[in-house]
């Protein structure tokens, strides 16, 4: 028998991941695990094929033709690999040990022949450093290997006839099922040292499937109830037992076919963590709302006026970028590390008060969290006539939206507060409106990106999705008919024009803003015209369910980093605030 000596990239959409709350894996239709950063979401690959990059584990059918299939087990982030061949069935269950140990990798494959005779392949080789630290000081104790690479620390148990190929630096391990049979491996890697004993398949399985259930709740009242609480699921699996939630699992997946520009998302940006927060908050008072609450009002509490748009999930600062030289994903290149520590977003603030409001109307808004909202007004109100980088992290403006997101901000604590200083919030958002008013109200009624360009902006619905304006105000009215009109393309919205080139041409679709823009219709009363919305944004995942940034429509292929937290919120919120009658009631 042949093992493979190596797996193809694929599109995609044929990725799904397993996740634990400190890093995550993306295991393609083969099996293999393409990328895996140990042991935290920031640190580097040992897996990293997806880029380019050494690093190998790969437990797939050792056959010659078959098809694959698969699916998550509801409310999980637990994937079972399912493949025909011939008369034959297989499956593979997989997951990260749930809730994850930061320290600690553990990596669970449970082998099945569910119709006929079984023949897997697991190939597996660590890659440390980007590939500068490969795997070394292998050895067998028993039916357990053990290795090292760089410092990283590994332990391959249920692979006592697996054999090392020297010449492939790699451990090769052949497993033949008659039908009916199951075979568990377990794969550790820690930083330095490993525990004195390898973890219990069986019981690992079992604590893994209660945490699930424990953290993720049925939602049964949305539009879409099975892919919200998948939705919910990614969220969870996304999000640090620290409270940092990561924009996305993987780095350096570009943005637009046959284009460079490419980002690292493995770290966690306030805006993101408050639009999780704002979605968990439409379906209940639920411990990751908190995990939000708890991370926003710590980053503002310890950083105040010096906040930054974003953080590692354990509170430290984001390396800068720098590139790497690997081949990288096709169409892309290497870059890790991101340049926002030099940015100011403004409407993170406003974003912020709002995470904040929900929660309190939850009841989940302690003390420190009402220090953090004064905090965070004290900063707005030193920063918010200052230029700031944006949404879409821009060139320095006085972005519109930036502003108006604090004004609606302002009027959503000052809903909830207990204290006098609500009178004196709301008369700051009335100030902020009618700043932007002044200098950001184009000619035909709507809002426009900044006082030096007048295009509309799809981040703009927000200002009456979120409050700062009322639905019915005829500048909400305006900006609504303009993006419809200048942004959309088969059912789907892009964030604004670059230029005088189809959109299609400057960049994909921005599934974020389709599902605002299913909010904003909604609120019109819109109802039929928002579900259309909804269910296109809906329909743009990968196979397994999963979002990334961008969604290109000619070709129809994902684009971006995989999964996108915020994508997955917005589809959250949208499946519940959709399950409401339509009207102009405010989505906070």
């Amino acid at each position: 028998m042949k093992l493979p000596a190596g797996l193809p990239l694929h599109v995609l959409r044929e990725y799904a991941v397993l996740a634990d709350g400190e890093r995550a894996a993306l295991v393609g239709p083969r099996g293999e695990i393409a990328w895996l950063c140990a042991p935290q979401w920031h640190d580097d690959p040992v897996f990293g094929s997806l880029i380019g990059g050494p690093g190998t584990y790969a437990v797939t059918p050792l056959e010659e033709r078959f098809v694959w299939g698969g699916y998550y087990e509801e409310g999980t982030l637990v994937w079972r690999g399912r493949w025909t061949a011939a008369d034959r069935v297989m499956e593979c269950r997989q997951a990260l040990a749930f809730p994850g140990d930061q320290d600690r990798v553990v990596l669970l494959h449970h082998l099945e022949a569910q119709q006929g005779d079984a023949r897997f392949a697991a190939v597996l080789s660590l890659g440390a450093g980007f590939g500068t630290e490969p795997m070394v000081d292998v050895h067998r104790s028993g039916d357990v290997w053990t290795g090292r690479a760089g410092r990283h620390v590994m332990r391959w148990t249920g692979a006592a006839d697996a054999h090392w190929v020297s010449s492939d630096n790699r451990l090769e391990l052949v497993v033949e099922l008659d039908d009916g049979q199951s075979h568990d491996l377990v794969l550790e890697i820690g930083r330095d040292h490993l525990p004195e004993h390898p973890p219990d398949p069986d019981p690992t399985w079992s604590a893994t499937l209660s945490s699930w259930a424990d953290a993720v709740p049925s939602i049964e009242q949305t539009i879409a109830p099975t892919d919200a609480r998948q939705s919910f699921a990614v969220l969870r699996g996304l999000t640090s037992a620290r409270g940092g939630m990561v924009a996305a699992a993987t780095m350096s997946l570009p943005e637009h076919g046959g284009r460079s520009r490419n980002y690292d998302y493995r770290y966690a940006w306030i805006r993101d963590q408050c639009y999780a927060g704002q979605a968990v908050a439409a379906c209940g008072p639920h411990p990751l709302l908190g995990s939000a609450v708890t991370f926003v009002s710590g980053a503002l509490l310890e950083h105040g006026n010096d906040l930054r748009p974003a953080y590692t999930v354990d509170g430290g600062l984001v390396p800068d970028e720098r590139q790497l030289d690997l081949p990288g994903y096709p169409g892309g290149k290497d870059v890790v590390g991101n340049w926002v520590n030099q940015q100011f977003q403004l409407d993170t603030l406003g974003e912020s008060l709002l995470l904040f409001a929900a929660a309190e109307r939850h009841g989940m808004l302690d003390l420190d969290g009402w220090r953090a909202v004064e905090t965070c007004i004290d900063v707005m109100r030193t920063r918010w006539k200052k230029p700031d980088a944006g949404i879409w992290e821009l060139a320095d403006r006085r972005w519109a939206h930036s502003r108006l997101v604090c004004a609606a901000g302002l009027r959503g604590i000052a809903a909830v507060a207990p204290t006098a200083q609500a009178a004196e919030w709301a008369g700051f958002a009335d100030t902020v409106v009618a700043d932007v008013t002044s200098d950001c109200l184009h000619p035909s009624g709507r809002w426009q990106q900044s006082p030096q360009d007048e295009r509309v902006d799809a981040s703009l619905l927000l200002a009456a999705v979120r409050g700062a304006v009322p639905a019915e105000d005829p500048r909400s009215i305006a900006t609504l008919a303009a993006v419809r009109d200048e942004l959309a393309d088969e059912g789907y919205l892009y964030r604004f024009r670059h230029d005088e080139r189809p959109l299609a041409e400057a960049e994909g679709v921005f599934l974020l803003c389709g599902f605002h823009m299913a909010l904003a219709t909604h609120q019109q009363g819109h109802r039929a015209e928002a579900l259309r919305w909804f269910e296109r944004g809906r329909a743009a995942c990968t196979t397994p369910g999963l979002f990334t940034e961008e969604f290109d429509v000619r070709q129809r292929q994902l684009r971006g980093n995989l999964p996108q937290a915020f994508v997955h919120a917005a589809m959250l919120e949208a499946s519940a605030r959709l399950a409401d009658g339509p009207g102009t009631h405010l989505y906070t």
